[in-house]
């Protein structure tokens, strides 16, 4: 009898297949009526992953990537905008996040097997424990764990996102040292760095009076592009994380020619938050239903 894999092995097993192989094909993500689609080269060599990202549809745009380096170049404005991101895979905060946090909000279910983009795949579906956060049906291609097509699930079941491959050749011959060139090759763009400073939200005047079962912080930086903002002045990002799902609280001063009505919106599975909180403007952001994003924006608090 096969052994019967728990929601650790699976996303493991998953997360490793991403960072071990060769393959490029052909992305498409749907979300509410909005569609986009994107072209994937992505090689990996064992100590360091590329990846390029074409996008087909909307503005022209390719990011390439080599581990937490990435470069977007955008061909209409001439602009390549480079910046650190910590972290790859379907799910990003995985290896992250402490391990024994996702069984506690998540559980597995296996489901059978089915065709995507003409490689077999195993079907099982992640089921939140709890309203904050939302399922996922997940088809992984049978001999490497690579996901080949997520859906995201709301409340009832519903699905509110989809991404899938609908060409996909694995083990193809991507060259890193191609990426790499591509990577630097900036002639005729020019180069915009961030200003990032690594903070934490207690120096910035911020804390939250109430935690959101499950969610971990993870990081906190402001943009502070000369260094010369006062504490709790810079745009601050303070992002949490459940190893799956992830959320980023965006505070700045406020501003009421550019600041609206506090609501909410969404898009498929990304769903946003906004609220002032005395002199400031906080916006939460996340792929977790609304009312996750509103108990974070509610215990945000001003300490000084």
């Amino acid at each position: 009898m096969p052994q019967v894999r728990g929601v650790n092995e699976w996303l493991t097993r998953m997360h490793e297949a991403s960072r071990y192989r060769a393959y490029t094909g052909t992305l498409v993500v749907t979300a509410g009526s909005a569609m986009s689609a994107a072209k994937i080269w992505h090689v990996c060599d064992g100590n360091q992953q590329m990846e390029r990202v074409e996008t087909l549809t909307g503005a022209p745009r390719t990011t390439i990537r080599r581990n937490s380096e990435v470069i977007t170049f955008e061909p209409e404005t001439r602009k390549a905008v480079v910046e650190k991101r910590e972290s790859l895979g379907m799910f990003p905060d995985l290896l992250r996040a402490p391990k024994n946090l996702i069984p506690q909000f998540y559980g597995s279910r296996e489901v059978g097997t089915q065709r995507v983009a003409g490689h077999l795949s195993d079907m099982v579906e992640i089921q939140p424990r709890d309203e904050f956060r939302f399922g996922y049906r997940v088809w992984s291609e049978q001999k490497s764990g690579l996901v080949v097509k997520l859906q995201t699930l709301d409340g009832r079941g519903r699905v509110i996102e989809q991404v899938a491959f609908s060409e996909l050749q694995l083990d193809a011959p991507v060259s890193m040292d191609k990426l790499a060139r591509l990577m630097k090759d900036t002639r005729g763009y020019e180069v915009i760095k961030p200003t990032l400073r690594k903070t934490t939200p207690q120096a910035e005047g911020w804390r939250l009076s109430d935690n959101v079962p499950g969610f971990t912080p993870m990081s906190c930086h402001t943009r502070d592009a000369d260094g010369s903002s006062a504490p709790g002045q810079a745009p601050m990002q303070w992002v949490f994380s459940d190893g799956l799902a992830s959320v980023s609280l965006f505070v700045e001063p406020f501003d009421a020619q550019r600041h609206g009505q506090e609501g909410e919106a969404a898009l498929g599975a990304t769903h946003s938050v906004s609220r002032r909180v005395g002199e400031h403007w906080v916006t939460a952001v996340g792929e977790v239903p609304a009312a996750t994003l509103q108990r974070f924006t509610q215990a945000l608090e001003r300490i000084r």
